[in-house]
């Protein structure tokens, strides 16, 4: 249930947007809206999705569930440019192998676990 983000966005914060509401479609596309409790599980998923800015790294994860993604938020890398999605090698840091797209060109697949695997 992979979302495709095709457009491209002219700053970070639009493209996290767009980021943000393709993982959220996504989500409800897993959780169909049937019961009481799924209506719930989908707003919690919605309340709980947060994103921290830090000097290279946009964080974007899922309160009490973990990291989600990573965004690359400096042109000062020497190996990914601004807007680069990388997935989590753990809470704290990014897996550095290869981008998985970028929030500023758009062209890229997402779930509402993160990025797609290599």
């Amino acid at each position: 249930m992979t979302i495709f983000v095709s457009e491209s966005s002219k700053d970070i914060m639009e493209g996290l947007s767009k980021m943000e509401t393709a993982m959220i479609e996504d989500y409800n596309q897993f959780m169909p809206e049937n019961t009481e409790v799924q209506t719930k599980m989908r707003q919690e998923f919605v309340d709980n999705f947060e994103v921290t800015f830090g000097n290279k790294y946009i964080k974007v994860l899922e309160k009490n569930a973990g990291v989600r993604a990573f965004i690359v938020n400096t042109d000062k890398d020497k190996k990914f440019k601004m807007g680069d999605i990388l997935k989590p090698a753990g809470r704290a840091a990014p897996a550095r192998n290869k981008a998985r797209g970028n929030i500023l060109d758009g062209g890229y697949a997402i779930d509402w676990t993160g990025p797609m695997y290599l």
